[in-house]
């Protein structure tokens, strides 16, 4: 239903480093792009001005975030490196005829089948070095509204640095000038890699070889042969997460609970419930990420532009464990998990990274279920994979154009995997979860339960 009517490929409008960079901490990142959705209401401006507001403002903002603008390499067998050698980035431009955003998208935008045509296809049987580290989508809709579909490249960037990248390419579209702060973004991955900063650390406190960068618990139960994955996104109000931080709170006399780990927690529990079929004695685990600018001595750059994303993950534990005490004691969990990570940890981390010898298996560990595909179908997941964009500043990228209406991942298909958004009234939360087909009724009918005790229908 989306046809496209053009590529672009768009360069730096300045003359930009001809270099390498190499970082540790992007090793453990995988090459595959994070599919971003941005939408937006009725525009008047026709389709053709439209585009190349895009076209002549991504060009200016690669010329700033230059990296974007290159390709990956492989070397060493199994590791990245960013040649920023200014071959560009892919803008496509798309229509979706016939239809209203409304009537393609819904109200919920859930980032599977139909939405995920409003992100760029990337063909991913192309070489590394050919493949864009950037490509967005631009799809007009009947009713006049359109949305950004972006593919960023994980192993380039992340979470914090692409708000801070497409907040400054909307500054240029609207004719912004631009303050140091957003024109001089640091691209010295040194401050990850040096010797110095190795050498600095204490002895190995953390055994980051079982810890996170070994197997995750596998599913210990038979294979699910007509298994396939949807889709859902649930919602929770401001309201409802401050009674559930009341609820979990009972049973925690330490620090208060974050927004974060009071979801992720109810989350966890509530997808174990509905995983279950009396194997009480399957292990778990929650995975997250962390931004490590601010955990770092000294701290990164806060326009560090690279990747300072860390994984971390909970002590595993049973099914009957989480099912069978309160919900505090998975928030609790999540929030031991984070707090984790500090200075100390990311040292370490980067040593173990230095040292391994497959990084592809590293990799898979962290981002996959564990050896969860099997020749005869797939046998399961017992794990949960939660990833916060909470918080993200997404609603400085107007364009010239609004605020964007939705913000949030433009598709899924990882079984166990959440994403936490800010709703666009800012008075709430959207999840987005990829679970099997079998699990998700009783994961809702769980969620929403859970929800319905601490903060009953009829006081909504």
């Amino acid at each position: 239903m989306v046809s496209i009517q053009s590529h672009h490929t768009i360069i730096p409008s300045n003359p930009t480093p001809n270099e390498k960079l190499f970082s540790l901490c992007e090793q453990i990142k995988l090459r595959t792009h994070a599919p971003l959705l941005y939408a937006y209401n009725k525009s008047t401006v026709n389709n053709h001005v439209l585009v190349a507001t895009f076209m002549s403002s991504l060009s200016k903002a690669l010329s700033i975030y230059y990296p974007l603008a290159g390709r990956l390499s492989l070397i060493d067998g199994s590791r990245w490196e960013i040649i920023c050698n200014a071959k560009g980035a892919l803008l496509i431009e798309a229509a979706c005829n016939g239809k209203t955003m409304h009537d393609f998208c819904g109200d919920d935008f859930v980032p599977t089948g139909l939405v995920s045509q409003l992100i760029p296809n990337i063909d991913y049987g192309t070489p590394v070095s050919e493949t864009p580290l950037l490509a967005v989508q631009i799809t007009r809709f009947n009713c006049g509204g359109f949305t950004i579909g972006v593919a960023l490249c994980r192993a380039a960037i992340d979470g914090t640095a692409t708000m801070r990248f497409m907040n400054t390419w909307a500054k240029l579209a609207k004719g912004e000038s631009l303050d140091p702060y957003d024109q001089f973004p640091c691209y010295d991955p040194s401050l990850l890699n040096s010797r110095t900063l190795l050498r600095n650390s204490k002895k190995v406190l953390h055994d980051h070889s079982e810890e996170l960068f070994g197997t995750p618990p596998p599913w210990l139960g038979p294979l699910r042969k007509d298994s396939r994955v949807v889709v859902e996104v649930v919602k929770l109000t401001k309201e409802q997460v401050k009674k559930l931080k009341t609820k979990a709170a009972i049973n925690n006399v330490k620090t208060p609970f974050s927004s974060f780990e009071v979801i992720s927690g109810l989350l966890w529990r509530c997808v174990t419930k509905a995983r279950y079929q009396g194997n009480g004695d399957q292990p778990t685990r929650l995975t997250t990420l962390v931004n490590c600018r601010n955990r770092l001595k000294p701290p990164l750059p806060n326009a560090y532009a690279g990747n300072a994303v860390f994984p971390t993950v909970t002590t595993t534990c049973s099914f009957s464990y989480l099912m069978q005490n309160p919900l505090s004691s998975a928030v609790e969990k999540v929030k031991k998990a984070i707090a984790k990570v500090d200075d100390e940890f990311v040292r370490n981390a980067l040593v173990y990274i230095g040292n391994a010898k497959d990084m592809d298996l590293v990799r898979y560990n962290i981002h996959y279920p564990a050896k969860s595909v099997h020749k005869g179908g797939f046998k399961g997941n017992p794990n949960l994979f939660v990833v916060s964009w909470m918080n993200f500043s997404y609603k400085e990228a107007t364009f010239g154009f609004g605020e964007p209406v939705h913000f949030g991942p433009g598709f899924m298909d990882s079984e166990g995997k959440a994403f936490i958004t800010n709703n666009a009234s800012g008075d709430g939360f959207n999840v987005a979860i990829a679970l099997d087909s079998s699990h998700m009724d009783a994961f809702k009918k769980l969620f929403f339960g859970e929800i319905e005790e601490v903060f009953p229908i009829s006081k909504l």
